[in-house]
C-alpha cells in the first residue's frame, strides 16, 4: 500500500492572550493509506480538529508539511495547490452551521461540482440528483433550503456536497457527534457504503471510541497535541499499550450492564495541562495514575514503532514495560536495516 496523505512533523501554534503560543498540534506525523479509514481519537481539546483543519489548509501551519500523493502542498504553485486540495473534502461536526442557509440544496451541491470541473447546464440537474440519491435523499430535495431538513438530513446534504466534488480523501470531523444515536448509526453506515463505492480514503475524527471501532481500520490516539499511540483498531482496543488509551477505553461504556459493572475505571490525576504552558518532559506523566518522580516526569517520552504498524510513546509513566518495548523497537529497526 502507498500513502495518499502524509502529515510530517506538523506544528500548529496560536498566539496566547498572555503572551507566547498555544501548542495546538505539537509535532504530529501520520499517514493515510489508499482505501484506509484512519480514526483520530482523544478527549476534547487535544488537537484532533486542528490537525485535520491544518491538513485541509483551514488552520495555519507553523512548521512541518502535508503531502498529497507524495507532493508537498506548501511547495506547489497556488493554482496547483487549490486543485490538489479539491481531492480532499471535509464533513464538519455541525450540520446546522456548515450549510449556507441562503442557498438551495441544488446550489450547495452544484458549487462543489463546478469547483472540480465545468459541467454543461444540461447535465447539472442530473449530477445534483445523483449526489442526492447517493446519500438517500429524494431528487425534490434540491429545490429546498437547509432549514427545512432535520439534523440527520442536513448531514446527508453535507456529505452529498463533499462527494459531489469527486474526492479521493474524505475527512469527517466529529461528523455524527451532534446527531441522535439512532441517526448516528445511519450516517456511519452511509459513510462506510460511500467509502466502498467510491474507493475513498477516510480520516475520521471522533471522541467516541465505539464509533471509531465501528468505522476505522487504524486508530491514532492524541493527547495534548501529540500522537501517543497508533495501531490497527482491533489490536489497539484489545491490548492498549499507553495508559492514556487504557483510560479512554475504561471510560467508554459497553452495552452489557453486567459487563459494565465488572469493568475497572482507570482514573487519571488532575486536569489536562494547558497547551499554552505544557509541563516539561512527558506531558502525560503529570496525570499518569502511576507515581513517578518529578525528575522522571521531566524526561521526554520516545514515540517508537514497537511492532509492524504499532507505535507508542514510551516513558516510565506511560507504558508497563518501557525496557521491553524499547528492545522490541530496536529489534524491529535492526531487522529493517538488515533487510
Amino acid at each position: 500500500m502507498s500513502a495518499i496523505l502524509e502529515i510530517r512533523n506538523l506544528f500548529v501554534r496560536y498566539p496566547s492572550r498572555r503572551g507566547g503560543f498555544v501548542r495546538a498540534v505539537d509535532g504530529v506525523s501520520l499517514s493515510l493509506e489508499k482505501g484506509e479509514t484512519l480514526g483520530l481519537a482523544g478527549e476534547s481539546g487535544c488537537g484532533k480538529s486542528t490537525l485535520v483543519r491544518a491538513a485541509m489548509g483551514l488552520a495555519p501551519i507553523h512548521a512541518g508539511s502535508v503531502l498529497l500523493s507524495g507532493r508537498d502542498l506548501a511547495a506547489m504553485p497556488s493554482r496547483d495547490r487549490r486543485a490538489a486540495r479539491l481531492s480532499m473534502q471535509m464533513v464538519f461536526q455541525d450540520p446546522y452551521s456548515s450549510l449556507d442557509p441562503s442557498m438551495s440544496v441544488a446550489d450547495i451541491i452544484l458549487e462543489a461540482v463546478l469547483a472540480r470541473s465545468p459541467v454543461p447546464r444540461s447535465e447539472r440537474a442530473a449530477r445534483i440528483a445523483d449526489a442526492l440519491e447517493m446519500v438517500g435523499l429524494p431528487a425534490d430535495a434540491a429545490s429546498r433550503r437547509p432549514h427545512e431538513f432535520s439534523g440527520g438530513q442536513r448531514q446527508r446534504i453535507a456529505i452529498a456536497r463533499a462527494v459531489a466534488a469527486n474526492p479521493s480523501i474524505l475527512i469527517a470531523d466529529e461528523a455524527v457527534s451532534a446527531l441522535d444515536v439512532s441517526v448516528q448509526a445511519q450516517i456511519l453506515n452511509l459513510l462506510s457504503e460511500l467509502r466502498e463505492r467510491r474507493a475513498l480514503s477516510m480520516l475520521f475524527v471522533s471522541h467516541d471510541l465505539s464509533v471509531i471501532r465501528h468505522v476505522c481500520g487504524m486508530t491514532a490516539v492524541m493527547y495534548l497535541g501529540r500522537i501517543v499511540e497508533l495501531g490497527p483498531t482491533e489490536e489497539l482496543f484489545a491490548q492498549p499499550l499507553h495508559l492514556y488509551t487504557r483510560a479512554l477505553l475504561s471510560a467508554s461504556p459497553v452495552p452489557d450492564p453486567v459487563e459494565q459493572r465488572k469493568r475497572l475505571r482507570l482514573i487519571l490525576r488532575g486536569e489536562p495541562p494547558s497547551p499554552a504552558s505544557p509541563p516539561p518532559g512527558c506531558a502525560f506523566a503529570w496525570r499518569s495514575p502511576r507515581e513517578v518522580s518529578p525528575e522522571v516526569a521531566s524526561q521526554p517520552g520516545r514515540y517508537r514503532e514497537v511492532s509492524r504498524g504499532r507505535f507508542v510513546e514510551i516513558h516510565p509513566a506511560t507504558v508497563d514495560d518501557p525496557q521491553a518495548l524499547n528492545a522490541a523497537a530496536d529489534a524491529l529497526e535492526s531487522s529493517r536495516r538488515a533487510g
